[in-house]
């Protein structure tokens, strides 16, 4: 059969309409034989299958967009072994409340602390690092209160405030309510300080100026059958003392209007040095 040239054209449509899924009309009304021609409409079936991750554009970020990482930075830390300072003795005082840490606050991020943040974050589902983190934190500040000044200082090595005028000239036992604590000074000038424990609410300890009037080495109160070792007498039955008591619970305890000492290798020295005659001042 001969193809005329229009015919080739009129192929060569029909190829490019299957590609494209367009409606191909005829160059003329009719096919040149008098008969009318309808418009040929061709509809290329549409893709039924997602796009492949090879398909340009299928999902990909935009040109120069960094991918999302695929994990969280790690929280930053606030403390880890070896630190100290005030944040540390606020960490501990809060490990105390939850039953984590027995010990301290002593300001010192040691072995023990560490061992007590672990269990606290294995306990809550968080990495067991044994550091303090920014998580870790927030989430034992939750379950705590703020400590108070006594909890931070719960087993002594609070700073000493500064001394009473009466205590600069002399040979002086000054201690203060205040800091909880007692300066020995001679002269003004300070040779030792110690944490000390006063009087419970029943029992204060007396405030004033005194003396010291009697030493026992090894005394033992005929009021309360309990020792009071390196014990200096200021005011009736109140004496400077060591106390096991206040070694062991620290200030969760109190005396009976004694000044205790938990130091004891501490008070063995303030106990060779200080005479009888001495001044003891006791003050806010």
């Amino acid at each position: 059969m001969r193809t005329t040239g229009m015919g080739r054209g009129f192929a060569a449509l029909l190829v490019l309409a299957l590609a494209c899924g367009c409606t191909v009309q005829g160059t003329g009304e009719d096919g040149g034989d008098g008969k009318r021609r309808l418009p040929v409409r061709i509809e290329v079936p549409k893709r039924s299958t997602p796009p492949t991750q090879e398909d340009p554009g299928a999902g990909a970020a935009p040109p120069g967009t960094a991918p999302p990482s695929s994990s969280a930075a790690p929280a930053a830390v606030l403390w880890s072994r070896g630190d100290s300072g005030r944040g540390v003795r606020e960490l501990q005082a809060r490990l105390r409340q939850v039953a984590w840490l027995y010990d301290g606050p002593t300001g010192s991020y040691d072995d023990l602390t560490e061992r007590a943040v672990k269990g606290f974050q294995g306990k809550r589902g968080l990495p067991r690092t044994g550091k303090t983190d920014t998580v870790t934190w927030k989430r034992l500040k939750a379950m705590t209160h703020e400590p108070g000044k006594w909890e931070l200082y719960l087993m002594g090595g609070q700073p000493a405030d500064a001394p009473d005028p009466r205590c600069l000239t002399g040979r002086v036992l000054c201690i203060s309510k205040t800091s909880r604590t007692l300066r020995w000074m001679i002269d003004g000038r300070t040779v030792m300080t110690v944490s000390v424990r006063f009087g419970s609410v029943g029992t204060p300890t007396r405030e004033g100026v005194f003396s010291v009037y009697w030493k026992s080495r090894h005394h033992v109160s005929t009021l309360y059958d309990s020792p009071m070792p390196y014990a200096m007498f200021f005011s009736g039955g109140q004496a400077v003392h060591y106390s096991a008591d206040f070694a062991a619970r620290g200030y969760a305890g109190g005396s009976h209007g004694c000044v205790n000492v938990r130091d004891e290798a501490a008070i063995a020295d303030l106990f060779a040095q200080v005479r009888n005659g001495d001044k003891v001042v006791v003050h806010w």
